[in-house]
């Protein structure tokens, strides 16, 4: 983290590689610099829960973030976190986003594996909903219903992502399929770690599959017609997001080996596409 300490917002943001990345261009300046900012301080808060280090220092290092953080906000001191500070205030995101986004990075260092569902949303909603709660903000938006639209997006997103990276996370000593679930469909906690590939992962896969859909679907169902040119990015994003989920089904889930990536210039594609038929909607 020391090193991420001398490199700038941008540097940070472009280095992360980011499927976000593509969508941030389609940004004024003010509005572009600020997710730079506030990227890169969900990127930094991540990393330390990835850092390859004993449990006791990535929670005295995460405990340490978030009072450095509190003092800044509190205005007690001046420290690294001035920035986020002057982003926070111009765009009126509570200090309480901040901290929860924390508190699910904390999860990530206590919780191995989740018993069900509503704990997994809990930790869905801290590390991913709280991200486009912060995000709608810079955008701007008028209809309040907008903030359901970012939760469930960001439930969406991060479970995409469980999905798409059961096997890195299994190398990492992490399951976040739900305990009942694994029993449910007949697969243990060995069984993922071992990277079993068999028709009952994939059942149970398919199921994680169908749960993300249904989080697309009612993001996209609060999502008014007046609202879409505000939420381009996001909509880029959630695009991108969904293409990714419909390669890893047409794939049969296989993601134990390898995690499913998209390319490039698929995402390219994804990305004008998706600016070319919101701009087209607007327009009307």
């Amino acid at each position: 983290m020391s090193e991420n300490l001398i490199q700038t917002d941008q540097q940070i943001t472009f280095q992360s590689k980011s499927n976000f990345l593509f969508s941030f261009f389609f940004l004024p300046r003010e509005k572009r610099e600020a997710i730079y900012t506030l990227y890169s301080f969900c990127r930094q808060t991540d990393d330390i829960a990835d850092e390859i280090a004993p449990l006791e220092k990535k929670a005295l290092v995460l405990n340490r973030w978030e009072k450095e953080l509190k003092n800044c906000f509190s205005r007690k001191v001046s420290n690294y976190f001035d920035s986020l500070h002057q982003v926070a205030e111009r765009f009126k995101i509570p200090a309480e986003y901040f901290l929860e986004l924390i508190a699910g990075v904390r999860m990530d260092l206590h919780n191995r594996q989740y018993r069900s569902f509503d704990d997994l949303r809990l930790y869905c909603y801290r590390v991913a909903s709280i991200v486009g709660l912060m995000c709608i903000q810079i955008f701007g938006y008028r209809d309040p219903v907008i903030k359901q639209y970012a939760e469930n997006l960001g439930i969406a997103l991060q479970l995409t992502n469980i999905i798409r990276d059961v096997g890195t996370d299994a190398e990492m000593g992490r399951l976040y399929i739900p305990r009942e679930e694994l029993a449910q469909f007949s697969v243990t906690e060995a069984d993922i770690s071992n990277l079993t590939y068999n028709e009952d992962f994939i059942r149970l896969m398919k199921f994680q599959a169908d749960r993300a859909e249904d989080y697309y679907q009612r993001a996209n169902d609060c999502l008014p017609d007046s609202e879409r040119i505000n939420m381009l990015v996001s909509e880029i994003m959630r695009n991108i997001y969904y293409r990714l989920l419909e390669d890893i089904k047409e794939k049969e889930f296989n993601v134990l080996d390898t995690p499913i990536r998209l390319s490039t210039f698929n995402k390219l594609w994804i990305t004008m596409r998706t600016v070319s038929n919101i701009k087209l909607s607007s327009a009307f």
